[in-house]
């Protein structure tokens, strides 16, 4: 991927597809991988959303403003770069970031949280605008950066054990479509497994009477709600830091680690740009900072021939922009499902990838700074505000440079 003389934003380097080439590209392996890395997405991460709207007392209204934000901008910003690109950059928001918002929210005004929204965003720009964040990732060993993938990834297959043993009705029968798909190569061709598991468990928990009501209480299309962006020093102190080491580091991190894992060669600086570039007008309707978030992107390229990727990713984006649309109505009906059905798709879905990153993440040199950033990322450690993913980086690269031998050089 070349760079620009003028800035450092890499520029693509494979042809943009045409429209005869995007359908011909989107099959029923893509269709599902995108479908399942949105279902994904308006599960398990809504919650978080929902749970940080809550400890600030946002109203409902505030907070659909903020799920329609990051469903329709996340998806047209998706949908265009995986166009130019040619290449699979699904964008969604910073759960651990939201973690920390949550936080905030119990003692700073909503507006005070927007204001460290936008001065987030636009450091976040200028680190991939200048490239500063590509020469820091260009030096991190690529297998303590997988390693960290692998400790973020754990809890979904760990979620997917309890879930089986909570309520195996649902859990079990899903697990069961899963496995007899994917050992038949040819019919997981045509019907992907874990869509079709996505849809089994649905039927079971409908049959099973475990759907709540109330679906469309918060109506069905979502309308943005703007705020006015107050600017202290208390919320600055306290989030732009974490924030931003959040997105560029570890979120940022995760995506393009799993990319570059599953043959794609995603723009470092490309992405802490787009990410910054992006985050300014949304976060004027409640929405946090945008990455290029791992474990979607994981979902989208679990399977499938790596040059059709890219439509997975546009299936994926297409179906954010509907549901930002819509977005009381989708996140009512995920919310009425049970949570062993999300754990269980996320469980599922996340298997390939979790496999994957723990053979990138310790297959290589640095092993044992691979091991200590995966354990550190594991304990949900958290100092100075900032979460353990990036410690885990921190302390694994310590530790490599201490203690492993430094691989030849060829």
């Amino acid at each position: 991927m070349g760079v620009s003389p003028l800035l450092a934003i890499e520029r693509p380097h494979l042809p943009r597809p045409t429209f005869r080439e995007i359908i011909h590209d989107i099959g029923p392996q893509e269709i599902g991988n995108g479908l399942v890395a949105l279902i994904f997405s308006a599960s398990g991460p809504i919650a978080v959303i929902l749970a940080a709207a809550a400890a600030g007392n946002l109203s409902p209204d505030q907070t659909s403003s903020w799920i329609f934000g990051a469903f329709l901008g996340n998806g047209l910003l998706t949908l265009l770069l995986t166009y130019l690109y040619r290449s699979p950059q699904a964008y969604f928001w910073t759960i651990p970031g939201t973690v920390i918002a949550g936080d905030a929210l119990t003692h700073l005004s909503f507006g005070e949280v927007i204001g460290a929204y936008l001065a987030t965003a636009v450091l976040v720009f200028l680190l991939g605008w200048t490239g500063v964040i590509g020469r820091i990732m260009a030096v991190l060993p690529a297998t303590i950066v997988m390693a960290m993938v692998a400790g973020i990834f754990l809890r979904f297959g760990l979620d997917l054990i309890t879930a089986a043993t909570d309520d195996p009705l649902i859990t079990i029968s899903m697990i069961v479509v899963f496995v007899g798909l994917s050992i038949a190569p040819k019919v997981a061709a045509v019907a992907p497994p874990v869509a079709i598991a996505a849809v089994a468990g649905t039927l079971v928990a409908i049959l099973a009477g475990q759907v709540n009501s109330g679906i469309l209480d918060d109506g069905v299309i979502a309308t943005p709600i703007l705020t006015a962006p107050e600017f202290s020093m208390g919320a600055m102190l306290e989030l732009v830091i974490p924030l931003t080491i959040t997105v560029v580091i570890v979120q940022n991190g995760q995506g393009i680690a799993v990319l570059q894992a599953a043959g794609h060669r995603p723009g470092v600086n490309l992405a802490a740009a787009a990410s910054g570039l992006v985050s300014i007008p949304m976060a004027l309707i409640g929405n946090i900072t945008t990455c290029l978030t791992g474990p979607t992107n994981a979902l989208i390229v679990a399977s499938g021939k790596s040059q059709r990727h890219y439509a997975a990713a546009m299936v994926t984006a297409l179906g954010a922009i509907t549901v930002g649309l819509f977005s009381p109505a989708f996140v009512g009906f995920m919310l009425a499902m049970p949570v062993s059905f999300v754990s269980a798709l996320a469980g599922i879905a996340m298997l390939t990838p979790l496999k994957n990153a723990f053979l990138a993440g310790f297959k290589g040199p640095f092993s044992t700074g691979a091991l200590v950033c995966f354990l550190v990322t594991v304990s949900e450690l958290t100092l100075l505000g900032i979460t353990a993913p990036f410690w885990g980086i921190v302390f694994g690269c310590l530790i490599a440079w201490l203690m492993d031998p430094k691989p030849k050089k060829a």
